[in-house]
């Protein structure tokens, strides 16, 4: 996929208020600090296109994105640690749970995880919601570049044993860096594919 056009749409807290659900809409989330602004900049090409800065917990709301004009990327608060009031995490988790079950164009979730830690209880609790609802999704580990092959590969070994534990298949899984561009023509290539198949099923109904 070549992005020929990414601009920024607007960012609000209410699924009612979103864009209006006519395209493929594709959500990023992760845990604070994992790197997902720095990752969506590198998939679109884009200095500064989504926000990034050193605090945790910098994405607050719901940030639409319009692509080639022809879908959605969307940008959407951590989840887990962030240096924010108890109050603001649990009106975030309340704000992204009504957009995941509720957003009816939502095509995939990208679940990025930090490639340099060992699997977390907190993203595995969080993909197996999305599993439960029926939400789909994908995972994208971050940051490959900092540190070796083998540690990445064997951080993502866990996880996919992690996962076999309770899921008859795992789910599908990119390995990233935003610094090396690393798995950037995957990640576009699976959106674009997506986006066809939808495609082709609206032709057929």
């Amino acid at each position: 996929m070549q992005i020929r056009d990414a601009s920024f749409l607007m960012s609000n807290t209410r699924v009612d208020q979103c864009p209006p659900p006519t395209l493929p809409e594709y959500a990023f989330i992760g845990r604070s600090n994992v790197g997902k602004s720095s990752l969506i900049n590198m998939l679109m090409e884009r200095k500064g296109l989504a926000k990034t800065s050193s605090l945790p917990g910098k994405t607050q709301l719901i940030n639409h994105f319009l692509v080639n004009k022809e879908w959605y990327l969307v940008d959407l608060p951590g989840y887990g640690y962030a240096k924010v009031s108890k109050d603001s995490r649990v009106q975030w988790g309340r704000m992204i749970n009504f957009y995941l079950r509720q957003r009816e164009n939502l095509s995939c979730v990208f679940v990025l995880i930090d490639s340099r830690h060992s699997a977390q209880a907190v993203d595995l609790e969080f993909m197996e919601m999305l599993g439960t609802e029926g939400i789909p999704f994908v995972m994208v580990f971050t940051k490959a570049d900092k540190q070796s092959g083998s540690r990445t590969h064997q951080n993502v070994t866990e996880y996919m044993r992690k996962m076999s534990e309770s899921w008859d298949e795992v789910p599908r899984h990119f390995v990233t860096s935003a610094e090396e561009k690393t798995g950037r023509d995957e990640v576009l290539a699976f959106i674009e594919d997506v986006n066809r198949q939808m495609a082709q099923t609206e032709e057929i109904v």
